[in-house]
């Protein structure tokens, strides 16, 4: 009988009580996920259930905007992380309720949605801000123990990662000032375990723009990631982007790791 690694999910939902009404909780029981990080969740603690809030089995850690209906972060895990850390003592990394660590025997996770640039200069300068700010709160745990990072990005890595890389080269997201900072997550020692896995896969992402249509015609970019310490490389079994799975306009991603929880 072949072992059964842990699964660890990530997944922006696009609004945690929008994707309740979609299965959510069918989607969860059925996979059966170790951890669960979900970004954008829009909600408040207070405006949620104790079924969405802890479901069944799950220690349920949340952190939201100050702002109502907008950003904020979720991590389930079956039983309970060794440490949770929600608030870190500065604006820019709490305000919008963009982080959760979680402490696990052999690792630490990050569970971030980083700041969409598209929308004016001045959060294409924010997001910039936000991205250097918590490398600096990284580089403050991965002397610890080895360290994954996933969530949503909003920045698609290199022009395999995105549809139609030519046509967006100018667009947020897709910015070389953007994908640097990607860059530098690979000279810190991380590595895209999906890339990692399937360095050659093409058409795979886990965006697409609702507006256009854009799934139906696979039209999209790849924008979540599983990032891991190059130290848990061997570890990484399997990569997967859960294309097939619907209620958000993006897709959950996942990693199989031969990790102690």
């Amino acid at each position: 009988m072949s072992k059964k690694y842990p699964l660890l999910v990530s997944w922006n939902v696009n609004g945690i009580r929008s994707v309740m009404k979609k299965g959510f909780l069918d989607w969860l029981n059925k996979a059966k996920p170790d951890i669960v990080c979900l970004q954008e969740i829009k909600a408040k603690p207070g405006q949620l259930t104790d079924e969405i809030l802890h479901p069944d089995g799950y220690t349920g850690i949340w952190n939201s905007a100050d702002r109502k209906g907008y950003s904020g972060v979720a991590t389930l895990v079956k039983g309970k992380p060794l440490m949770q850390i929600s608030n870190f003592g500065e604006k820019i990394l709490d305000e919008e309720g963009r982080i959760i660590l979680t402490e696990h025997k052999d690792f630490y996770l990050f569970n971030v949605y980083f700041p969409n640039g598209a929308r004016d200069a001045g959060r294409l300068d924010y997001k910039i801000k936000f991205y250097k700010r918590f490398y600096e709160l990284l580089d403050e745990y991965a002397g610890k123990k080895p360290v994954m990072i996933c969530g949503d990005f909003n920045t698609a890595h290199h022009e395999i990662d995105i549809a139609r890389p030519k046509a967006n080269e100018t667009r947020s997201g897709f910015l070389p000032m953007e994908r640097k900072w990607l860059d530098k997550l690979e000279d810190k020692g991380y590595i895209d375990t999906f890339r990692f896995k399937y360095p050659k896969k093409r058409d795979i992402y886990s965006w697409w723009d609702v507006i256009t249509h854009a799934r139906e015609r696979n039209v999209g970019w790849r924008i979540d990631y599983f990032w891991a310490d190059k130290r848990l490389k061997l570890k990484i079994k399997d990569a997967m982007v859960m294309s097939d799975v619907l209620g958000s306009d993006h897709c959950p991603i996942a990693i199989k790791i031969d990790a102690r929880l």
